[in-house]
């Protein structure tokens, strides 16, 4: 059973709310990155990568890049950039896009409750990936990109939540992708005690995003967790491109193909509408694939995905893709691409070949975590996706206090 706790956030200026916050860096080019840190001298930016407006400390060890965000930091800090609200509250996210809104508890969960398994995991991380985010949580204590748990509705839990949207938000602001973003507090003892305790209660909740980040708070005590239910998460497929067809003609690749699909022209880009039926876009035509009969266990929550019939019995006998963590001849694209894009991306001959699928449930996340199982890697696209910023942990490891 899971354990959380409130926190004192760190929030940005009521008058900087869309400047302060920013998206992930990865989701950055370089050349962005660069141009919004140079532009905006708010951006949280400058508390991830600081070399982005200091060339001096682009070959710098990392010690020295930690030492300027610990300035930087001080300086959003005695600036007022960054306000502490100096109590423990519980917050409700809520994101709308699209006439999409979505809305969500802000917690720290303690890192023993995801080391014991009672937050569960469907993924793998890569050690490399996971060894950066551990070292930049350990040298600055900013956790400011919380992870995104899933869990059946509790009832209790609902009608807190329905209680305090009715207020003022704390923070109110719309970012530069039209996304809007909402805080209100929760600072209510008895609401407090009341969350800790419902959450307390159930036996799983789920990593819906954000394994990486959960695996390197692993020396933590507790990390920044924002919990949605089921009904409130958005998952998305996570589509392939392939550069090549591994040497074969494309005659010889349909042939092959043919011993565990059955293959049908479509004469428009296919959006699978349902488990088992797998797009695929080569010379110019669309295709529908459906798995034969027998070539999966059904009653293996694995190997039934759409993503393990296509890693097992195309892109890693067929076209040499073993790995699709490592393999530089494969690409992702999630469920927010157009479909129209990704057929240019093969029309121009970025790719040989591309591979649309139906998305994976909630449920059959659950059941993938339930069974200790992982998925294979980029499996599902999940929304939403967290600005960074918005509220920030400020921890240091227990020798620091």
């Amino acid at each position: 059973m899971p354990l959380v706790k409130p926190f004192s956030a760190l929030i940005p200026a009521a008058h900087l709310q869309s400047s302060v916050v920013t998206r992930p860096l990865e989701y950055y080019s370089t050349g962005e990155a660069k141009l919004i840190a140079s532009e905006n001298n708010y951006s949280f930016l400058h508390l991830i990568n600081p070399a982005l407006d200091h060339a001096y400390l682009r070959d710098m060890n990392q010690s020295l890049i930690f030492r300027k965000i610990a300035e930087n930091f001080n300086t959003f800090v005695n600036g007022k950039v960054l306000v502490d609200l100096n109590r423990p509250c519980y917050y409700i996210y809520q994101l709308n896009y699209n006439g999409i809104t979505q809305t969500g508890l802000w917690t720290l969960s303690d890192v023993q409750s995801y080391l014991n398994g009672s937050i569960k995991k469907h993924e793998l991380t890569v050690e490399r990936r996971e060894k950066q985010l551990a070292d930049y949580l350990h040298h600055t204590g900013l956790d400011a990109n919380p992870v995104l748990i899933t869990y059946h509705p509790v009832e209790a839990i609902e009608l807190v939540t329905q209680k305090y949207i009715k207020e003022l938000p704390v923070i109110d602001f719309v970012f530069t992708d039209l996304t809007g973003h909402k805080v209100w507090l929760i600072d209510d003892q008895a609401d407090i005690d009341l969350i800790t305790n419902e959450i307390g209660k159930i036996e799983s909740v789920y990593i819906a995003d954000g394994h990486h980040r959960a695996a390197a708070m692993s020396k933590m005590d507790f990390f920044s967790t924002v919990f949605m239910n089921t009904k409130e998460i958005r998952v998305l497929q996570f589509n392939r491109l392939v550069r090549d067809l591994h040497g074969l003609s494309p005659e010889d690749f349909l042939s092959r193909l043919g011993e565990a699909f059955t293959i049908e022209k479509s004469d428009r880009p296919v959006d699978p509408d349902q488990l088992h039926q797998i797009g695929m876009y080569l010379n110019f035509q669309w295709y529908i694939l459906c798995p034969k009969p027998g070539i999966y266990d059904a009653d293996d929550p694995v190997e039934l995905l759409d993503v393990s019939i296509l890693q097992n019995h195309l892109l890693g006998p067929v076209l040499g893709i073993d790995d699709p963590r490592t393999n530089a001849r494969i690409t992702f694209e999630g469920g927010i691409t157009p479909l129209s894009e990704i057929q240019t991306m093969v029309d121009n001959g970025l790719y040989a070949i591309a591979f649309t699928l139906f998305a994976v449930s909630v449920e059959q996340i659950i059941n993938v975590a339930d069974a200790n199982k992982t998925m294979p890697p980029k499996s599902t696209w999940i929304e939403p996706k967290f600005l960074v910023g918005i509220l920030t942990n400020y921890c240091m490891h227990e020798e620091e206090y």
